[in-house]
């Protein structure tokens, strides 16, 4: 690939700087993704969808899973605490557990479990259904169910049968009243589970989620209710059931001075409880462990100012320091990181299928005669003489132009063919101003706006509120990118539309690495290409947060791995939604509808405007549409 167009496109997508070592881009000027971070392996994406596309068993919107990043991430996290807890001698262990949450489908928290006997991982549940899946899993003997979250009291007997079952279950205690429920479920049943104290902390995290934390938290004990609930687990005789402190301080931290004021703050509760007799041995950290969305290492909400490694050592390095300046044993951490394990390993491919064009680019030559209203000979006059020089006083003119053509128009005073001329003579202005002030290297804020109005806007074969509803709900950056073009300079600017009925429904926010983009660049685009662009790092949250707005339903969906011999292999593919699944999730009975359209038609053929068999033909017809995606095609 040509050095200077490699250097182009690294400057508009970031690829390197957000990928984790995931994503590259290939001399092909393709994006490939590799298993595992450092590993020679590789599957291409172009080729990956090129493959699934050809044999007719998918169709986009297409998310590709990538179930080996799943671990590898979970290994990454593993291997910087074990670094860390050796290097600062730590005598705890780490206990990492997957929050489902964060993405519940089976086959990620399955993926997980698999590596349990090599690193413990358990499983965090927050709802009676995250549990019911939860107590069901294969787990690793010493590793833990934790149960968070409002719980009534089927919820409690639900997590005393997996104590039943042999697993470790900790039911934190979130009010004084859930403690009460427990002891009391606990005496009928004869089992009691491990109690954790969720605290809450002063310390607050940084981001969008910093509220989590703090005086006016959601969840969270006050210092008197903690000690009132050693007091009530010391009066049923359980207070040796108390295992564990937690406390979370929000998702996606972006500044590690946050961290290290809270691991110092919970170190300190942590130190007096043991103190007053309690056998806390662990301490649930929670989540927090940020992402970079953008790859700019910053305090940006959609970046974090450190490495996993960094993030882990002063996690240790706390709770040593404070424990052994308060003379007690170190306890073993737990952390609930589900964001960093599973962002990485899904990503949702779509394709362009048209243009919203703010004006057209083929409007034929502007001829004027002197019939014609004087606005309309001034800007004829204006877009054959703008240059170099006088392209931003062109530009400045024509503005006051358009108003003055409005003002005409809405009087009468112009017909609808002169309007149509001004709107074309106006933006061909525009256009050529913009060029001219692109050359120049000008960049007033004026003329990036100017970029922004003229960029074209492409209509994408998706639905933001299915497939990233954060980029929608909190304003979540998510690297996009072309999957292939990539050796070729992209020209244009846009930004994107999904097949939704919103005005929501558009994504003109993008990833830079000073900056948030206003427009993405991209390739010059022409009806019938096969242009597919990738949203990455869509693994957290986005499935399990998407809505059916507009009876959008999923995507179809596909597991790749990728062998020792680095050949991918399709293992797994899951059709998404048909207008029949959404029907039912409407609540509407498919036959039932059927039915109804049925004595619809038969009121045509009695009224004589269909015959029998156009009747029967269309019904046939209708009838098959509920087996069809609810996406364009």
């Amino acid at each position: 690939m040509n050095e200077e167009i490699l250097q182009q496109v690294q400057l508009a997508y970031g690829v390197e700087n957000w990928s984790a070592g995931y994503f590259d881009i290939s001399s092909r000027g393709t994006i490939i993704v590799h298993p595992a971070k450092d590993d020679v392996r590789y599957a291409d994406l172009k080729e990956i969808v090129d493959h699934l596309l050809a044999k007719g068993r998918v169709k986009l919107p297409l998310l590709l899973r990538f179930p080996q990043i799943l671990t590898s991430q979970l290994r990454v996290l593993t291997a910087a605490y074990q670094s860390a807890i050796a290097e600062f001698d730590y005598a705890g262990q780490h206990y990492p557990l997957f929050p489902m949450k964060v993405n519940p489908r089976r086959e990620v928290v399955e993926e997980f479990l698999r590596e349990g006997k090599r690193c413990r991982i358990g499983l965090e549940c927050g709802s009676k259904a995250e549990l019911f899946a939860a107590i069901a899993q294969e787990q690793s003997p010493d590793s833990l169910l934790l149960c968070n979250g409002f719980k009534d009291e089927m919820f409690v007997r639900t997590a005393l049968l997996g104590v039943k079952a042999g697993k470790r279950v900790a039911i934190v205690i979130e009010k004084l009243n859930e403690l009460r429920m427990v002891l009391k479920l606990a005496q009928e049943v004869g089992v009691a589970p491990w109690i954790g104290l969720r605290a809450k902390l002063y310390s607050r995290g940084s981001g969008k989620w910093a509220s989590s934390g703090g005086d006016s938290a959601k969840f969270g004990l006050t210092t008197s209710e903690i000690l009132e609930c050693v007091r009530l687990l010391r009066e049923a005789k359980l207070d040796h059931q108390l295992k564990l402190l937690h406390f979370h301080i929000g998702s996606q931290i972006t500044d590690i001075k946050r961290v290290k004021n809270a691991m110092k703050e919970a170190a300190r509760v942590y130190c007096k409880l043991r103190q007053i007799d309690c056998g806390v041995e662990f301490v649930d950290i929670g989540g927090g462990l940020g992402v970079d969305y953008d790859g700019s290492k910053t305090r940006f909400d959609s970046s974090v100012n450190y490495t996993v490694q960094e993030f882990a050592n002063d996690v240790v390095y706390a709770f040593k320091w404070i424990c052994d300046e308060e003379n007690v044993p170190t306890p073993n951490l737990v952390t609930e990181s589900g964001r960093f394990m599973t962002a990485y390993h899904s990503v949702f491919i779509t394709c362009i299928r048209d243009e919203i064009e703010t004006f057209a680019d083929d409007q034929p030559v502007v001829l004027i005669d002197e019939d014609d209203p004087q606005v309309i000979i001034e800007l004829k006059d204006l877009c054959d003489s703008i240059n170099a020089k006088n392209y931003a006083e062109y530009y400045h003119d024509a503005l006051q132009m358009k108003d003055e053509l409005q003002i005409q128009f809405n009087l009468g005073l112009i017909s609808l063919e002169d309007r149509a001329k001004g709107d074309v003579l106006f933006w061909e202005i525009c256009a050529r101003s913009l060029r001219e002030a692109e050359v120049d290297g000008f960049s007033d804020e004026e003329f990036e706006q100017l970029k922004r109005n003229l960029a074209q806007k492409y209509l994408c074969n998706f639905s933001l509120f299915r497939s990233a509803p954060d980029s929608w709900a909190i304003r979540q950056l998510f690297p996009i990118v072309p999957i292939h073009k990539l050796n070729e300079k992209p020209t244009d600017y846009a930004t994107l539309v999904d097949v939704t009925c919103d005005s929501d429904g558009k994504i003109d926010r993008f990833v830079d690495l000073k900056d948030v983009k206003q427009t993405l660049e991209l390739h010059n685009w022409d009806p019938g290409d096969d242009y597919y662009l990738g949203i990455f790092l869509v693994g957290a949250y986005q499935e399990v947060m998407g809505s059916h707005h507009n009876l959008f339903g999923h995507p179809n969906e596909a597991h790749i791995s990728i062998d020792n011999d680095g050949r991918y292999h399709v293992t797994k593919i899951i059709p998404g939604s048909r207008i029949d699944d959404m029907m039912q999730f409407a609540r509407y009975d498919v036959a039932q509808l059927a039915e109804s359209y049925k004595r619809q038609l038969s009121a045509q053929v009695s009224g004589g405007g269909l015959s029998q068999v156009e009747a029967d033909s269309l019904l046939q017809e209708y009838e098959q549409v509920a087996g069809r995606s609810t996406y364009l095609e």
